[in-house]
């Protein structure tokens, strides 16, 4: 019996065309595929969570698929993952999205090195939250600093997950604060 059941999902794509400067040469899309399913451990303690983990490696492929699609895997260069846990449920229930969401990413997207960032809550329906996004192949390249605020207005019921996974083409729109750029990255370690 599988421990994913899942009630909805959503799409969300945010086109940003300029920000009252020069506008890109193509506009910034930042893009975030949810799905609510049932908490399978809500209202009750489960010492081990790992078969839950292993499963959601499948619901992660889906979503990141579905992001791939949505963006083009040639156009990707930040990523993030989220979860918004209800109130019957434990921040641990979340963080079983650490591992499930970020290791789909990297396989869709063929081994990017740096850390997926991720964000994390216990909250009612309704609660919305912004996921940070970094650079896909390095952390520390300070242009693709941002975020999307991503929520569902019925989700996540007291007894649900909201699992998100937030995929972007590019940096801010006229970045101009220095640092790391992403064509100096050298060492490919995820880093810098």
């Amino acid at each position: 019996m599988s421990l994913i059941e899942i009630r909805k999902r959503s799409l969300i794509v945010e086109t940003t065309f300029h920000e009252n400067g020069p506008a890109p040469e193509r506009p910034l899309k930042l893009a975030a595929s949810c799905a609510v399913i049932k908490n399978p451990y809500a209202g009750r303690y489960e010492q081990d969570l790992m078969p839950f983990m292993a499963e959601l490696r499948t619901l992660g492929t889906l979503l990141a698929t579905e992001l791939v699609e949505t963006l083009g895997k040639d156009n990707i260069e930040v990523y993030s993952k989220a979860a918004i846990v209800g109130l019957d449920g434990e921040m641990e229930h979340g963080a079983v999205w650490h591992e499930a969401g970020g290791w789909a990413m990297r396989t869709v997207l063929g081994e990017p090195k740096a850390m997926v960032p991720a964000v994390k809550a216990v909250a009612v329906a309704g609660y919305r939250i912004m996921v940070p996004v970094h650079y896909i192949h390095a952390s520390y390249v300070r242009s693709h600093f941002n975020s999307i605020e991503i929520g569902i207005q019925d989700a996540p019921r007291a007894g649900e997950i909201l699992f998100a996974l937030v995929m972007g083409t590019g940096g801010r729109v006229n970045s101009r604060l220095g640092g790391l750029t992403k064509e100096a990255v050298s060492v490919h370690d995820g880093q810098r």
